[in-house]
């Protein structure tokens, strides 16, 4: 069929503007110094973000797949300090516009960044610029931005801690921003995709760590999967919601089968303990400083293990000597205990070296138990408690996060009816706690030895009270 005059004019029409763009690409590309405009784009991108904008390297224009941007060694400073230096930022951009003068950008790619997060000890984050009340946001659409074999560095000089990312690739999509707006974590919304290869800390490495996000109406939605995390399976979420006058943190975190050796590594370059553990906890938390967080979390948070082997002390040896070696301390047992929920923060101030220095041998652990209630910055033993194939000991109290201190904290070795039969209590500040000499409930039924020797016969038949009813069985 015969192709009508219109439509010949039309596909004629179209033609002609294809050759026409593509011969003002090859002008542009060979005939315009694009260097002539890096001041305009150093000063434009420097407007946008508030920041020190430079662009180190030269500036180039490509247009195929579409029109872009290529910069090169790009560096970005907030009140003189490096917050971002990448090797090469290609921005992608809308062609017409620009001949009305306009800058449309549709996608952000950085090569080789290195970003520097740093929260101080005021609060304050190093990328965040004094902003005066009311002042309006502007409005935002980028279709992606992408980071390539990025290095993300945070340091947090609230707590004292931070880590190193390396080999991390970011796709954030639809970034948009209404503008008009005042609080940009209420008004932002896209969805991002985030995959790291390593993550360093002072004590801690982890790899292969992948984090999805969805921001949406000032609630962000974050899942987190570390499959490699000291031997375990790791995932969990955070929502975080900033509709209120204050941030609201809720987070999700299960770890399974980690192996306790590599948790405790950090601690000591010998084994001290053995074995695989599952960890879990569910917290709420607000606040916007790391001290406000910790005193309004509540929640739950538990560490379990079974066949767990301790080495360096041969525990059922240790409490059967209890009367010859007055300075065995159910502390330096304790100390486990504390390697649960909290990681090893409460023990800072032990030390650990002690444990190495026990009878010598070995002890098999059949059950472990560390189950913990959070309300309001205070972490309340719910059942904390472990077995050998002889004794059973207890851990009673709580822990204060928020001012770091131990509450009522009383470890006690415990009879077949789960009452005390030695008991050691731990008060004042973790970083140096003071730990009470053993009192020995010797009215109950004679001399402690004997209690100890009597193994799980112990006050059969007696009147005692019972302080211990968790799910740690006494040893048959």
């Amino acid at each position: 069929m015969p192709m009508s005059k219109s439509k010949k004019i039309i596909l004629f029409s179209i033609g002609g503007i294809l050759v026409l763009l593509v011969l003002i690409a090859v002008t542009l590309r060979y005939f315009v110094d694009a260097d002539a405009y890096k001041p305009r784009l150093q000063a434009a991108a420097a407007e946008a973000l508030g920041m020190d904008v430079s662009i180190d390297g030269r500036l180039g224009i490509g247009f195929f797949p579409g029109m872009q941007l290529t910069m090169n060694d790009v560096h970005i400073r907030n009140q003189g300090k490096e917050l971002v230096v990448a090797k090469e930022v290609r921005l992608g951009m809308e062609l017409m516009p620009l001949f009305q003068d306009e800058y449309r950008i549709t996608n952000i790619s950085l090569i080789n960044p290195s970003i520097s997060i740093e929260l101080g000890t005021d609060g304050k984050y190093n990328f965040e610029k004094p902003q005066a009340a009311g002042t309006k946001l502007p409005a935002v659409d980028l279709a992606e931005i992408v980071l390539s074999d990025a290095t993300i560095l945070y340091g947090d000089k609230q707590a004292g801690g931070g880590f190193d990312a390396g080999d991390c690739q970011l796709s954030l999509q639809h970034l948009l921003l209404a503008g008009g707006g005042t609080d940009i974590m209420k008004d932002v919304s896209f969805n991002a995709e985030l995959s790291c290869g390593k993550i360093q800390s002072k004590d801690y490495a982890v790899t292969d760590v992948k984090l999805s996000a969805i921001a949406k109406s000032g609630t962000f939605d974050f899942k987190l999967d570390t499959p490699g995390i000291f031997g375990g399976q790791g995932s969990g979420n955070l929502r975080v919601e900033y509709s209120g006058a204050e941030p609201v943190y809720h987070v999700r975190y299960s770890l399974q089968q980690f192996r306790i050796e590599e948790l405790l590594k950090a601690q000591s370059p010998e084994t001290i303990a053995e074995g695989p553990m599952d960890f879990s906890m569910d917290l709420k938390m607000q606040g916007r400083t790391g001290q406000e967080m910790k005193q309004s979390a509540t929640g739950d948070a538990s560490l379990r293990g079974a066949n767990l082997t301790l080495n360096g002390h041969d525990l059922n040896l240790e409490f059967s000597r209890f009367e010859s070696s007055q300075n065995f301390d159910l502390v330096d047992v304790g100390a486990y205990f504390f390697a649960g929920p909290l990681g090893l923060a409460v023990t800072k101030g032990y030390d650990f070296a002690k444990l190495l220095k026990g009878s010598g041998g070995v002890s098999h652990i059949p059950t472990f138990v560390s189950q913990w209630k959070v309300e309001k910055g205070v972490m309340h033993a719910q059942d904390v408690a472990m077995a050998t194939n002889k004794y059973r000991m207890a851990l009673l109290g709580g822990l204060d996060i928020a001012n770091a201190r131990f509450v009522d904290v009383s470890l006690v070795l415990l009879n077949q009816k789960g009452c005390a039969v030695v008991e050691q209590k731990i008060k004042g500040p973790f970083e140096k706690p003071v730990v009470e000499q053993p009192n020995i409930f010797t009215s109950l039924a004679g001399p402690a030895i004997k209690l100890l020797k009597k193994g799980s016969k112990l006050l059969q038949g007696e009147e005692c009270k019972e302080i211990y009813t968790g799910t740690v069985a006494s040893p048959r």
